[in-house]
């Protein structure tokens, strides 16, 4: 009888065991999966949901109508649409820091910023030092005229008078280029653009931004000048970056080339050069 309740008793107490081990064990099955779900789903989170990357791109806004600062004081023109542009199609963010043009590709050297965009025309010279993206746009020169000339589309149609351009330009090497008329220089553009208007010389030579603000967008001489024929040379302008920085040349490049085959370039170009 003794044996018969020890042995009942026996198995009793193997049954209590059983059932606390077991309890525990269903526990901790429960709760580990949990704490691992958690964990996965938070580090498939910081994966999907990380910071996008931040590209600060320089420019020196004293050049309307490409990068200027507007009457609110807000940085504004067409390169700076078209670098926001280029960054939502690519998807990164961008900030515009103004910089001063005398030192602003030594910036892009020692790391200041990570690109610069302002009317940079590229060159093999530029080439040697930084990389470029692909061109956006010919900011070639063009022929300003007074709104009442008829009959001119290129220089040499204005032999025997004077044209204006600013000292050292392209536009200046242009008009030496044409036999019969004489090159009247100028230090600063604008004052190449009032001798037009006043009659004292019969044309301007500039890039073809600079030539569009003037005649299309300011107020002062908007209705008494006009651009007449194409661009007569080729002048790209490009988005440069420190040489070597294959990274983010090519997030630029894949987001100007979306720009492009959108047609939100041409958009740009009639909003900010041609006034449309």
């Amino acid at each position: 009888m003794k044996h018969a309740i020890r042995t009942v008793a026996l198995i009793l107490t193997v049954l209590m065991v059983s059932f606390a081990v077991g309890s525990i064990l269903s526990c901790s099955k429960q709760e580990a999966p949990k704490g691992a779900s958690q964990a996965q789903g938070d580090t498939q989170k910081t994966i999907s949901a990380g910071p996008k990357v931040k590209i600060t791109v320089a420019s020196d806004c004293t050049w309307p109508p490409m990068e200027f600062v507007n009457e609110n004081k807000e940085i504004v023109g067409f390169d700076i649409d078209l670098m926001k542009a280029i960054a939502e199609a690519a998807g990164f963010e961008v900030e515009i820091k103004n910089t001063a043009w005398d030192g602003i590709f030594a910036g892009l050297a020692n790391d200041s910023y990570d690109a610069v965009i302002s009317s940079v025309t590229i060159t093999d010279e530029r080439k040697a030092t930084m990389d470029f993206s692909e061109p956006y746009i010919n900011a070639g020169q063009v022929l300003i005229v007074q709104a009442s000339t008829q009959g001119v589309t290129k220089i040499s149609d204005l032999k025997g008078k004077a044209l204006g351009a600013q000292i050292g330009t392209t536009g200046a090497m242009e008009i030496q280029k044409v036999q019969g008329v004489t090159l009247k220089t100028y230090d600063e553009l604008g004052l190449a653009i009032e001798d037009l208007v006043n009659g004292r010389i019969a044309g301007v030579v500039a890039d073809t931004p600079i030539a569009a603000d003037y005649v299309l967008q300011n107020k002062n001489y908007k209705g008494k000048l006009k651009i007449v024929g194409e661009p007569f040379t080729q002048e790209y302008y490009g988005i440069a970056v420190k040489k070597g920085n294959k990274k983010v040349l090519d997030l630029i490049n894949a987001g100007l080339k979306k720009v492009k085959d959108s047609g939100k370039i041409k958009e740009l170009e009639n909003k900010w050069i041609w006034g449309k």
